[in-house]
């Protein structure tokens, strides 16, 4: 279930002690890398880090009023979840390619639980699954500036086409919307 907490305090409030605890230490490790040009802030139901419009007013591409995200923290359902889509975005070449080469390479090298890595999201039970010095580092090595650059090499090497694409499913009505008038229409009798 997604948090309703309007602030990272709130959110962090809501949790259970030991969610609290990791989630808590691994967000000290994120702020005490992250470059100024971030910003920290509820996002989607998570703590968030963002570039804000004050430094990229254009924001997010698929939806321009968000600023552009750099990464998360949740404590989810059946795990405790860090997105950093910078890194996982390096597997096409797109974004720093030897960033997330590093970065498995370094996580391995401490001995930790394998890697539980999905689309920009590692997922953890606990605190000691994951190297804390690791993540530090990966913060770190990605300031709010390049992730800008990288990001406009990205936006500038999509075809307009599936930029509006983008564009156009982001201000769509979703189906869930629409299914009800469909099925209200198919309950009405036939005369």
């Amino acid at each position: 279930m997604q948090s309703k907490a309007a602030t990272v305090e709130q959110y962090l409030a809501e949790l259970p002690p030991d969610r609290r605890e990791a989630v808590s230490t691994v967000r000290s490790v994120i702020l005490k890398n992250l470059d100024k040009g971030y910003a920290e802030g509820m996002s989607y139901g998570m703590i968030g880090y963002c570039v804000p419009h004050s430094i990229y007013p254009a924001g997010y591409h698929c939806n321009p009023d968000q600023p552009l995200p750099f990464a998360a923290l949740a404590s989810q359902k059946q795990h405790l979840s860090l997105y950093i889509s910078f890194i996982y975005c390096g597997c096409d070449g797109s974004i720093d390619s030897d960033l997330l080469k590093w970065f498995k390479k370094a996580w391995a090298a401490t001995g930790k639980k394998n890697l539980d890595m999905g689309k920009a999201c590692i997922r953890f039970k606990k605190l000691d699954d994951i190297p804390l010095d690791v993540i530090g580092e990966a913060i770190r090595r990605m300031p709010a500036r390049k992730l800008v650059a990288e990001y406009e090499k990205v936006l500038a090497s999509m075809p307009a086409a599936k930029a509006a694409r983008s564009a156009t499913k982001a201000k769509a009505p979703s189906a869930k919307k629409a299914a009800p008038k469909r099925a209200a229409a198919k309950a009405k009798p036939k005369k």
